[in-house]
């Protein structure tokens, strides 16, 4: 089996993916340095011979020895990477070009977590791999959007220039157990606000929508994406093509956690994406991939991991 670097490893994404990794028989490698990641969320797997942790920042070089490497490293939610915008730009850029040489020296095959970002506040919709996007380059919004759109330039030009074995997914609203809860995504915040009773804020009149994917089929599809044929590069859209409205979700959120919460109002951020939704024409066709677990069930799942995560800190 082959031998897997995952950067990021510690986070919401990337301790699923080593998960299922390990589960598959691979040796894996999880790196990650601990900004957004949790050693919580790879515990269960300290101790499993085919683990192995390593503590170390992308945005320095890494020399080990692998034959597929995972770069899902870079804080993936504003207030994260908004936190430290300089940092953002330089995980995507400089650990982009650190994992591509590392890939080129020991010839592993190599996927970048992108993100439907690069399509930023799109005028197309849904949005297909062919779209530029529309995307701010100065915004609050941009160290991240920018910083993984010149990620898929570095990822494409070490393809055409060296001939390295790249894979390129643009992943959509992902959500499950393992989310930080203070991350400020829509499903963790609303999930959060429900289960303590507290107003659910929503931006906007919470007319925009989103696309949310169970992260168990976005793993399946990212490790499918891998093992797809060299003459594959992507990009590739992975995400749920179901769109909802944020007060369509913040709705059903009360409902299933039986919450008083009210439902609030407050201005939509910068550049806030009004619509977001993928076409994974490309997925169905390539992976034979689609999603499997509808919203009700995914967030029953994310609804009570939260609920455990909540009465183990009341304890």
């Amino acid at each position: 089996m082959p031998k897997v670097l995952v950067t990021g490893g510690a986070g919401f994404l990337g301790s699923h993916l080593c998960e299922r990794l390990v589960g598959q028989g691979h040796d894996v490698l999880c790196v990650d340095n601990y900004f957004t990641g949790s050693r919580s969320n790879i515990a269960h797997l300290i101790g499993n011979p085919r683990f192995e942790m390593m503590r170390h920042d992308v945005t320095f070089p890494l020399y080990v020895e692998v034959d597929q490497i995972y770069n899902l490293a870079c804080p993936a939610s504003p207030i994260h990477y908004q936190f430290d915008p300089v940092q953002t730009t330089k995980t995507s850029v400089h650990g982009a070009i650190n994992m591509l040489g590392l890939a080129k020296r020991v010839k592993a095959k190599i996927l970048q977590a992108s993100t439907s970002e690069v399509y930023g506040d799109p005028e197309i919709h849904p949005q297909v791999e062919s779209y530029w996007g529309h995307v701010n380059p100065v915004g609050v919004r941009s160290c991240y959007d920018e910083g993984k759109r010149c990620a898929e330039t570095l990822f494409f030009d070490y393809w055409r220039q060296h001939g390295l074995k790249i894979k390129v997914v643009r992943i959509f609203n992902t959500y499950g157990p393992r989310m930080h809860p203070n991350d400020g995504r829509v499903v963790s915040n609303f999930i959060v606000q429900a289960l303590g009773g507290n107003d659910i804020t929503l931006y906007g009149d919470g007319s925009q929508t989103r696309s949310f994917c169970y992260v168990d089929d976005l793993i399946e599809a990212m490790i499918r994406t891998m093992n797809t044929p060299n003459d594959f590069t992507g990009p590739i859209n992975i995400g749920n093509p179901r769109e909802f409205t944020i007060r369509e979700l913040a709705e059903q959120v009360v409902a299933m956690t039986r919450s008083r919460s009210r439902l609030v109002f407050a201005p939509l951020p910068s550049d806030d994406p009004r619509q977001r939704q993928p076409d994974i024409s490309l997925a169905r066709a390539v992976l034979g991939w689609e999603p499997t677990i509808d919203l009700r069930d995914g967030l029953e799942r994310t609804i009570s991991y939260f609920r455990g995560q909540l009465m183990a800190a009341a304890e």
